[in-house]
């Protein structure tokens, strides 16, 4: 058993994605492997962590009354311990506030000194008498969204330009609850019907996906301890990322090209979907990533696919001019689909990171786009919502590129309940979290016509 208590490991990680901006997902696995917690401990850990970054904007509206000198003069870990505390006091039922407060004064004792203790003391104690302030108490439509839901107010204020208010709202609540976990059956050694099967008796609860024709969803259990896991009959891929490799649709014996492959979810989708003949070169700009791909490779039993350490806007060094049949750029982005899963992501990022990622997208797509052969296609990705990084980036490359065209047959690769959505443009998809429950996301398909 961990000799610290769960509270104080959870501020110990708070801490550290505040100083160093180390990803909550990670560091949470790390931690929970390094401090061998109970199982319940590591429930109310992982529900205190991203419950805690999550609602932080909420948790600093609450807290600002009763500082008289403001957040900005607490020290950090003053401050995070009260965020984590007043989380508990208004998010969770089950735990009683007298021990939350409790369990404050104590860490504050240990960390700080005899003022510090009584001071927090004090703020949780008024908060448990006087009860939190208001949303409604903020006046500016825009400022209340941003602090209600906790995302940044520049975030609010682009997405409700780009999708509207109601969208806004609704895809920033979606942001707020857990990402439902599915599975991508390896379509080159089985079945979604065998599988099934299969992981149900092995004690895991599952039924079809909503989406891909693909995928599993998990309802109950946890499938990385399954033998279907181990034994690589399935990749836990969310549905909205399982549409590219639909997308892109390779065929068995062609040549294809993932230009920024790793960790290798999508590398691998490729190849079970040529059912494993032809070829697919995977690459990646770290060593350590490459070999990301190669042990997704291994354990999916797929010998096709080739990775490869190389700067995708390096490519033209290494390869002739058209000699993919099908280009896949899922490029790096600034993940904003992806909240739900990395909470963190929202307030690491600045708005001026945007154009800095728009400006790199726009160049590996320069660079790829002379290696598809004439008739060939290529699919543009992110998991991001966020049309500078998205519609803007392909649209300014094929301004400069008269050879490509946006592909109308994109549609006829989608499933049905997405070809009627109003966010299906020509050759473009954009997903919303709150479309479909699943992650945000963008897939543009472009012919290369001479």
């Amino acid at each position: 058993m961990s000799k610290k208590n769960v509270r104080e490991v959870a501020l110990d990680l708070l801490m550290q994605i505040e100083k160093n901006q180390a990803y909550s997902n990670l560091l949470l696995n790390q931690t929970v492997n390094k401090e061998k917690l109970s199982t319940k401990d590591v429930g109310l850990l992982t529900e205190m962590v991203y419950g805690t970054i999550q609602r932080q904007a909420a948790l600093d509206f609450f807290l600002t009354p009763f500082l008289k000198k403001g957040l900005d003069k607490l020290d950090l870990w003053v401050l995070v311990l009260l965020r984590l505390s007043c989380y508990q006091i208004v998010y969770l039922d089950r735990v009683p506030e007298r021990a939350i407060i409790h369990e404050a004064v104590n860490i504050a004792k240990k960390r700080g000194h005899r003022g510090i203790s009584g001071m927090v003391n004090g703020v949780l104690r008024s908060i448990q008498r006087e009860g939190v302030p208001s949303f409604d108490e903020i006046t500016d439509s825009v400022e209340r969204l941003a602090v209600e839901t906790s995302h940044p107010e520049w975030m609010i204020k682009r997405w409700v330009r780009q999708f509207g208010e109601e969208d806004t709202k609704a895809m920033c609540e979606v942001n707020l609850t857990p990402p439902s976990v599915t599975v991508r059956v390896n379509s080159a050694r089985t079945t979604v019907k065998e599988m099934l099967v299969h992981l149900r008796e092995e004690g895991v609860t599952v039924e079809h996906g909503d989406l891909s024709s693909d995928a599993i969803k998990v309802v109950k259990g946890n499938v990385t301890h399954t033998n279907a896991f181990k034994n690589g009959l399935i990749t836990i891929q969310d549905e909205s990322s399982m549409l590219v490799g639909r997308a892109l649709a390779p065929e068995q014996g062609m040549k294809v090209l993932d230009s920024c492959a790793a960790p290798g979810g999508k590398t691998t989708h490729l190849a079970e979907l040529m059912d494993n003949l032809g070829h697919v070169t995977a690459l990646d700009l770290h060593e350590h990533k490459v070999k990301l791909i190669q042990e997704q490779s291994d354990r999916l039993k797929l010998t096709n696919i080739s990775p490869a350490k190389l700067d995708a806007r390096k490519v033209r060094e290494q390869f002739e001019e058209e000699s993919f049949d099908r280009i896949l750029v899922d490029a790096p982005c600034s993940g904003l689909g992806v909240i739900r899963r990395k909470p963190d992501l929202k307030w690491a990022k600045k708005e001026s990171d945007l154009a800095s990622i728009a400006s790199i997208q726009q160049e590996i797509l320069m660079a790829v786009a002379p290696l598809l052969k004439p008739g060939g296609r290529l699919v543009y990705s992110t998991c991001t919502i966020d049309r500078e990084e998205n519609q803007d980036v392909v649209n300014a490359f094929l301004a400069e590129n008269k050879s490509f065209r946006y592909d109308e047959t994109l549609r006829e690769r989608l499933p049905m309940s997405i070809q009627q959505t109003k966010r299906l443009e020509e050759g473009s998809i954009t997903l919303l979290p709150n479309d479909f429950q699943t992650d945000g996301f963008f897939i543009a398909s472009l012919q290369k016509v001479t």
